[in-house]
Formats: structure tokens, C-alpha cells, sequence
């Protein structure tokens, strides 16, 4: 069962669609005991890491998805749920889970902020996500800060927007993606298989 991580704020909707379309059977929720008994986790995000951080403690999930990380088994982040992946976020200065070590930082200036739409995802190393996905894919973008892991053998794919970010993060068991793969259609819904097929997920 994938359990995809209600914490009051995600792009739950989309994702649970795509999920649907894909035929893979999934729950949405907030409940520490459907994170631990999953498959599979899959967070979501939509708005700022401060407020995701604020809302995980308040719904106490924040141990629960690190040990989840910390089991091994299969963890997809997306785009809030990349950066709360790192130390710290220099928006609102707060803490995250430090999962992965580094730092959210905003994007540079001299750039549109919000980066929103379309940008090409160049592949650094190849990964069971990316099967049948030709490199500089273009997917589908909404954010103002971007992760910078601290280790850049982490980082499978960038995009370029002013500087060159971390778009797609990869850590044992844990994949994440700036973009937003239930909104970069054919090719996001071939992202979202890939990582369930790595997954061992079966569809329905």
C-alpha cells in the first residue's frame, strides 16, 4: 500500500490522480501508523518549509517519516517534500528533518520568483527513475528556494534558472523532486511508474 502523507497542505488531489491513472492503489493520510505500515510514502508539498515543518509536529509525523527513511524502504518527496528533506531552509530560518545534509536556499537574483512552468531536467547519472525518459525532459515547476545538499553525488538531475539547482535528489531508498512530476504530464506520470516499478509497487 502507498501511503501518501496528508499533513494539511500538499498537492494531494494531483497526486492521488495521477496515482489513480497509473492504477496503483494508494491511501492519503495523516496517521503515523499509515506511514509505518506502508509500502511506500510519498510527501507531498505545495507553499513553504516552515509552515510543512510546523504542520508534521503538530500532526507528530516527524519521527515517524524519519524512521521510515531510516528503514530503507521506497520514500518519494516532491517539491516541499524535497527541501523539508535537508538541515535547514533559509525560509524563516527553521530546522527540517536533516535527512539529507545541506541547506534550502532561495533562488538568485535577477530572475522571475516564483520560478513557475515548464524547464528542462538535465540528467547527471543514470537511475531507475529515469527509464524511457530522455535527458533535458522539460517538467513542471512552482517554487522560490531550491535544495543544496551538501553532498553532490546525491544529486541525479539539475535545472537552470539563473543558477544551477538540484531538481531531482536520490539517497539510497529516497528519491526527490523539485518539479512536480503530477503536473508534467506523460512524462511525469512515466517518472511517477518508474519510481513505483523500483518500488516493487504492483498496479491494481
Amino acid at each position: 500500500m502507498i501511503t501518501v502523507i496528508d499533513y494539511g497542505a500538499g498537492n494531494l488531489r494531483s497526486v492521488t490522480n495521477a496515482l489513480t491513472l497509473l492504477g496503483y492503489r494508494h491511501r492519503v493520510s495523516r496517521r503515523a501508523a499509515d506511514v509505518l505500515g506502508a509500502d511506500t510514502v510519498i510527501l507531498p508539498g505545495v507553499g513553504a518549509a516552515g509552515d510543512t515543518m510546523k504542520s508534521l509536529e503538530k500532526l507528530k509525523l516527524i519521527g515517524p517519516v524519519k524512521e521510515w527513511i531510516a528503514s530503507g524502504k521506497p520514500f518519494l518527496g516532491i517539491c516541499i517534500g524535497l527541501q523539508v528533506l535537508l538541515t535547514d531552509t533559509e525560509e524563516g530560518g527553521c530546522d527540517c528533518l536533516d535527512v539529507v545534509h545541506g541547506r534550502v536556499r532561495k533562488l538568485a537574483a535577477g530572475v522571475k520568483i516564483p520560478h513557475i512552468g515548464w524547464n528542462q531536467v538535465k540528467q547527471l547519472a543514470p537511475h531507475p527513475v529515469f527509464t524511457g525518459i530522455p535527458d533535458n525532459t522539460n517538467f513542471y515547476f512552482v517554487h522560490s528556494y531550491y535544495a543544496a545538499p551538501d553532498n553532490n553525488t546525491t544529486v541525479i538531475g539539475t535545472t537552470d534558472y539563473g543558477i544551477s539547482f538540484c531538481s531531482v535528489l536520490a539517497q539510497d531508498n529516497l528519491v526527490a523532486t523539485q518539479f512536480h512530476p503530477e503536473k508534467s504530464g506523460e512524462w511525469g506520470l512515466r517518472f511517477y511508474d518508474n519510481f513505483m516499478i523500483m518500488a516493487g509497487e504492483t498496479r491494481q
